[in-house]
């Protein structure tokens, strides 16, 4: 009987044991994997970041770089230049 009585203990207090930390071990995995997928976002931020300030430093230091955009982007021309726009064609349906 008193061999029982130990492994019916034993039992009980790993059950007990499993009761308090799984799901513990379970939040603590579910909390690293979106802090990787956090720390994936930052670095993604960080390359933008990057290549903006890249941009921001050509728009200040490049003239020609900042015409270009202006002529792009905004539709910019010099005096006397007249500025065409093609639109795309419409398909017929």
């Amino acid at each position: 009987m008193g061999k029982k009585k130990i492994t019916i203990a034993i039992l009980s207090a790993i059950v007990i044991l499993g009761v308090i930390y799984i799901p513990n071990y379970l939040k603590i995995k579910s909390l690293a994997r979106e802090n990787r997928e956090l720390e994936g976002q930052i670095e993604q931020i960080k390359q933008v970041n990057q290549r903006l300030s890249e941009e921001h430093q050509k728009l200040l230091s490049d003239p020609l770089y900042l015409e270009n955009v202006a002529r792009e982007k905004l539709g910019v021309a010099r005096k006397g230049e007249i500025v065409y726009k093609v639109l795309p064609t419409q398909e017929k349906q």
